[in-house]
């Protein structure tokens, strides 16, 4: 089955490299407008949308988020944060004597985010427009929240950065993506075996075999310093976050 919709969410890609054309105050509050339609916990909008306009705050990200100059050049830069903390400061104005929020509030708060990102993302990609996810905005937790101005109770779940693509990025082929019998399990979950894992991951290996390739995947990812340090820093704010002796 195609339509417009499926065939552009199957052709999205990651977008690093962006011509110089600016995007339209339209398409702008298009992309946000988008955001904010997406699906909810109970309609709370668990998140708040930061709108990043200055260059200088820009290129701080940038430096923080792994030292990625292409989105301090970015058109657009939205940071959707988690945020727990308006529910509980309307709750604590009037009076109700709210709960301090927990982990289960976080992750649903973060689920609303990346849910609105989403949406921010396949309204961005209907209008030309490519985009790019940065996870590192996680890393350096004490920084990050002094550049944002970041209070308790919330968490930048994602960052995104948006431009019309150069020719090569619209050329580039999308990266494979894992077939969904590996990806879909009926009714409950099932641990794959070494073979199965070997075989998921086959397509992504290009020329190398697959032993050299899984071994350098891992010191590249999951074992670099930029994994550790969101690892910690995201320990940080959880450990903050649930931190009652504290507003």
């Amino acid at each position: 089955m195609k339509n417009q919709v499926l065939e552009q969410l199957s052709a999205r890609k990651s977008v690093r490299a962006y011509e110089d054309i600016d995007i339209t105050p339209e398409a702008r509050s298009a992309i946000i407008t988008a955001a904010s339609m997406a699906p909810t916990a109970g309609n709370q909008q668990l998140y708040t949308i930061l709108d990043v306009t200055d260059q200088e705050l820009k290129g701080r990200l940038a430096d923080l988020c792994d030292h990625q100059p292409f989105i301090a050049r970015s058109k657009l830069l939205l940071v959707f944060c988690a945020d727990c903390k308006k529910w509980y400061d309307a709750f604590a104005f009037a009076g109700c004597n709210p709960r301090r929020p927990g982990a289960g509030d976080l992750l649903l708060a973060v689920s609303d985010a990346l849910i609105a990102a989403q949406n921010a993302v396949t309204a961005a990609e209907s209008l030309g427009i490519g985009s790019c996810y940065i996870g590192d905005v996680m890393e350096n937790c004490e920084q990050m929240r002094e550049a944002l101005h970041l209070p308790k109770y919330v968490f930048p779940a994602a960052l995104l950065v948006f431009g019309y693509p150069t020719e090569q990025q619209k050329n580039r082929k999308k990266p494979q993506r894992i077939e969904e019998k590996y990806l879909v399990h009926e009714n409950t979950y099932h641990p794959l075996s070494g073979q199965e894992l070997s075989d998921m991951l086959s397509g992504k290996t290009a020329e190398k075999d697959y032993d050299t390739w899984i071994r350098a995947f891992c010191n590249r990812k999951y074992n670099s310093d930029f994994s550790k340090e969101m690892s910690r820093s995201v320990s940080v704010y959880l450990k903050d976050f649930l931190d009652d002796s504290k507003d």
